[in-house]
């Protein structure tokens, strides 16, 4: 299990465009002040949870958390929220964000179900204290702006659950429009059981082009007569969004039946496997050179279950792990 949590630097932009100063926060949690300047930082739980207290101590907004965490515009959208965009459905969003949150960080996301029912808590594995009351805010408004861009709607919650008291319930009520429930045994946001299903209306839209832009051109230029094999492998980097799509997935996407695809692979000399590792190969080059996106969340988007089946993969196509392999080939393009 990793023991640090990735905090983007694009949340101290948004904390200046929200009125409070990154400066004052960092201060207040006692952190080094280049943390600003820096895309990333590598947190442990205990200087996560100060981050937060020093947010909701710092701002005179007491809806602050809500704030950070809703997002409309999808180019804002953190990799792993443009991941969850592309799901078939809401329930498989949580599933593809749960995955991430497993392989990235101490931290994970639990579901309850029952006839009725779906509840969402978010769990810090390492914390020897309570959560701080903001990030619990920015994780269930969080849960709500993948709900709501996902199906295009206006979906709203049963009801949202905290275990400490709120004084701006009222507010938080608007936000989520449902009841928020003080005193609660958790922290939990609770929609209907059948929300699972809603169908989300961006599945697969535009992620290859926000995710990595440059390859989409690549594709374009190198695809301008394209094969049959061509097709296969831009149909499965276009579904490579945090799961490995299936033969019948991408039998689908192509409007031909499995049984069809499978021969004219055959046909070709090849098969459905080969493809597909040669379509991780291709992107997995592109994230490494193009993109900030740690090795976790590559080995993530990739439709790994876990950063060392990616690596022991990545050595197989290049003879090097892919840490070693970003830094020749930036170390090249300095030279």
């Amino acid at each position: 299990m990793n023991k640090h949590f990735r905090f983007s630097g694009s949340n101290f932009v948004k904390l200046e465009e929200l009125g409070v100063r990154a400066s004052a926060v960092l201060r207040r949690a006692g952190l080094p002040q280049e943390f600003i300047d820096q895309p990333r930082v590598l947190l442990n739980t205990e200087e996560l949870f100060a981050l937060w207290r020093a947010v909701g101590e710092v701002s005179t907004n007491p809806t602050i958390g809500l704030l950070l965490g809703t997002e409309n515009r999808t180019e804002r959208f953190h990799p792993i929220g443009l991941a969850a965009l592309s799901s078939e459905n809401f329930g498989a969003a949580i599933d593809q964000m749960a995955r991430y949150k497993q392989l990235t960080c101490p931290e994970e996301i639990l579901q309850e179900k029952d006839d009725e029912e779906w509840g969402i808590q978010f769990r810090w594995l390492l914390a020897d204290e309570v959560e701080p009351p903001v990030l619990n805010e920015c994780c269930f408004a969080w849960v709500l702006s993948i709900a709501r861009h996902g199906t295009g709607t206006r979906l709203s919650p049963l009801r949202v659950e905290f275990v400490q008291p709120r004084e701006h319930v009222k507010v938080i009520e608007r936000h989520f429009g449902c009841p928020v429930v003080c005193g609660a045994a958790r922290n939990a946001i609770v929609f209907r059981v059948a929300d699972a299903q809603r169908s989300f209306v961006t599945r697969n839209a535009e992620l290859l082009g926000m995710l990595a832009p440059q390859f989409e051109e690549e594709l374009k230029r190198e695809s301008g007569d394209e094969n049959f094999l061509e097709r296969i492998r831009v149909a499965i980097q276009q579904k490579l969004t945090g799961q490995r799509p299936t033969i019948e997935d991408i039998a689908d996407a192509l409007h031909i039946s499995s049984r069809t695809l499978q021969r004219r692979l055959q046909d070709e000399g090849s098969s459905f496997q080969r493809v597909l590792e040669e379509a991780r190969h291709q992107l997995a080059r592109h994230y490494l050179t193009n993109s900030v996106l740690e090795l976790n969340e590559a080995a993530y988007l990739l439709g790994y279950n876990d950063a060392n089946s990616f690596v022991r993969a990545f050595r197989t196509w290049e003879g090097v792990p892919p840490a070693r392999w970003r830094e020749q080939q930036r170390a090249n393009a300095a030279s």
